[in-house]
């Protein structure tokens, strides 16, 4: 019977779309990244979607992300991707979570329960304790690493954390996962060197952070604050979602 999904089905078959509608999907970051790979999700009939993130939508956010607009500045993320979801498909189980994933907090969440877990923070942290998470439950888990300061989104690739090069942040995880014994993580990285950000304290977060009141991270706290666009978290989310929905499916 035609539906919504009658397109995606056109391609990966009837079986396909029926193992998307079971499956349950864990999000834990719904910014750049995150945002765009919840959206493939939703628009190719996976069935449940957690989302996990304590950030409010911000004025800087609306170059990038795609639940930022005028209208959403100051909401919950969590909150304002559940009601696009249920605007695309309104039979998707949502559960929402107002927190930001610390090893503290590794309790609140069932690993086993999902079939997927998208990694798509920014803290080394918060990833490290992701993966050996679903490690532990033995749940397929694919991570975002660097995406900020990059302008070639035709870069990106798909790799085992232990081939990667060039990008920081996978650098960092090569070693400390190695350190835990961690034998393979499937990421989404690129070769492209980061550019160092322009040094203009009239248009830097670090000075003039107009974060959310109510906001559990301010711009203030971070390291460093990262230039980006609008065409590369959105390409990485959209990998992300490809490789999510292809696993799930069986297809290649």
């Amino acid at each position: 019977m035609l539906n919504q999904f009658s397109r995606t089905e056109l391609l990966l078959g009837k079986e396909a779309m029926e193992k998307l509608q079971n499956s349950r999907v864990a999000v834990f970051g719904v910014g750049g990244v995150g945002g765009f790979t919840v959206e493939a999700l939703v628009r190719s009939g996976v069935g449940a979607i957690d989302l996990i993130d304590d950030d409010k939508v911000c004025l800087t956010n609306l170059n990038r992300q795609l639940i930022a607009t005028r209208s959403t500045v100051g909401k919950y993320k969590v909150d304002v991707m559940a009601d696009r979801i249920k605007d695309i498909n309104p039979n998707c189980q949502v559960n929402t979570y107002k927190c930001f994933y610390l090893p503290e907090n590794k309790d609140d969440f069932d690993f086993s329960q999902y079939d997927y877990i998208v990694d798509a923070v920014d803290t080394v942290t918060a990833k490290i304790q992701l993966v050996m998470e679903a490690k532990e439950k033995n749940v397929p888990i694919i991570s975002s690493m660097g995406a900020g300061n990059k302008l070639n989104p035709a870069m990106f690739e798909v790799a085992d954390i232990y081939k990667t090069s060039v990008c920081p942040l996978a650098k960092v995880m090569r070693r400390e996962l190695k350190k835990r014994g961690v034998k393979k993580l499937k990421v989404v990285y690129s070769k492209e060197k980061p550019i160092r950000p322009i040094e203009d304290m009239s248009i830097s977060c670090r000075t003039h952070c107009i974060c959310p009141p109510g906001a559990a991270h301010k711009c203030t706290e971070r390291r460093y604050i990262p230039g980006s666009t609008a065409f590369v978290p959105s390409v990485v989310g959209l990998i992300i979602g490809s490789e999510i929905i292809k696993d799930i499916a069986g297809v290649k």
